[in-house]
């Protein structure tokens, strides 16, 4: 593809589009610099970052309707460290899992641990999503609410398994710019660099009664869990306002502005209708030219986070991804085990739904020149 300057009328204000790191307003970074900027380098063990890590979680309270009994829990390490984190201390004896993406999948590996029975794993082809099989002995029913690598979306329902099973959402990508009714969940886990628009390394949680006596019955248990991959331990320490090891000050202030930012134009219906602002204009886009087509072919399955449109051989996606790079507008990329000639869009909460629209325009732009 040759090299076109996209013209600057066309271009979005901000041209960043990845589905994490994501973009990050420039009113936290203004905030981190300014008010945050007096606790940076200070020990998280004191009044000042214990109050920042307090008024974080009551914001995800306040978010999430938090039902009555449930805790809003945090910890170190990302959604990739809870992972295991559930193996040792949330797992009892077998897990079922639905793999539809990536990251369904690797939670699906983590379970697999040798002091476990294997789990369940049921598969979807690419593009579309499975559904929960309840079964006898499955004490963990474990599922994305949104699959980033793919742009599939899931429904939240707790599911009628034995009793005493707990249903673990991974909602990494759809925290934050989703609709939730969190009585449906006794788990929902994420990292804040998506719809949060903060930095990676940190995980946080919303346990329910139930799931919070499961994770204290298996600490008393023999069960070895290693001390940063305790679940026990991460409740214990939030419930003081800290994490078991120093947590990023900087990531906390993002967070705390966004949150602040979400809560104060009308929470969740007002983020989960943004997104769908976004996510439906690349969708009735792709649905309506030639040269494109939503990627999740069914439209009860697409997310409202994380749209992926397939190009036909005509368009060289990774060149087209590219040029657009070279104008200002960055990771577009497809996820890269997927292998398609694909672009795939943020769609998250801090991303102004006129910028996506100015991004379909750069694009027909970029397709025009040939």
């Amino acid at each position: 593809m040759p090299h076109v300057t996209i013209p600057s009328e066309l271009l979005p204000a901000d041209g960043r589009f990845g589905c994490g790191p994501s973009k990050v307003r420039a009113e936290q970074v203004s905030y981190l610099a300014g008010a945050g900027a007096g606790i940076l380098g200070t020990s998280h063990r004191q009044a000042p970052v214990k109050n920042l890590v307090g008024r974080v979680r009551e914001s995800f309270a306040e978010l999430f309707r938090l039902p009555e009994g449930y805790e809003v829990v945090l910890g170190n390490g990302g959604s990739t460290a809870f992972w295991d984190a559930a193996a040792f201390s949330l797992i009892e004896q077998q897990s079922q899992h639905l793999a539809f993406g990536e990251f369904g999948q690797k939670f699906a590996t983590s379970a697999g641990a040798p002091w476990l029975r294997a789990p369940q794993v049921i598969s979807a082809p690419g593009g579309s999503r499975s559904e929960i099989e309840p079964a006898e002995g499955i004490d963990v029913y474990a599922w994305p609410h949104n699959e980033t690598s793919t742009g599939v979306m899931a429904p939240v329902k707790r599911v009628s398994g034995d009793a005493g099973a707990l249903t673990v959402i991974d909602a990494t990508s759809a925290a934050g710019g989703a609709e939730l009714d969190a009585s449906e969940t006794d788990v929902y886990y994420f990292a804040p660099q998506k719809n949060f628009a903060s930095d990676g390394g940190l995980w946080f949680a919303l346990f329910s009664p139930a799931a919070i006596e499961r994770v204290e019955r298996i600490a008393a248990s023999e069960r070895y869990i290693p001390e940063f991959l305790s679940l026990k331990n991460a409740i214990d320490n939030s419930r003081l306002n800290q994490t078991l090891n120093t947590p990023a000050i900087s990531t906390l202030l993002l967070l705390e502005n966004q949150l602040d930012w979400i809560n104060g134009n009308g929470g969740l219906a007002w983020a989960s209708a943004r997104t769908k602002e976004s996510s439906s204009a690349l969708y009735t886009w792709a649905e309506s030219v030639s040269y494109a087509t939503p990627y999740v072919t069914n439209p009860e399955h697409r997310s409202q986070v994380v749209v992926t449109i397939d190009f036909d051989e005509k368009v060289d996606a990774a060149a087209l991804a590219k040029t657009l790079r070279a104008n200002g507008i960055v990771d577009t990329d497809p996820y890269r085990k997927l292998g398609r000639n694909q672009l795939r869009v943020a769609t998250f909460t801090a991303i102004e739904p006129d910028d996506v629209r100015a991004l379909i325009a750069s694009i027909e732009f970029v397709l025009a020149q040939g």
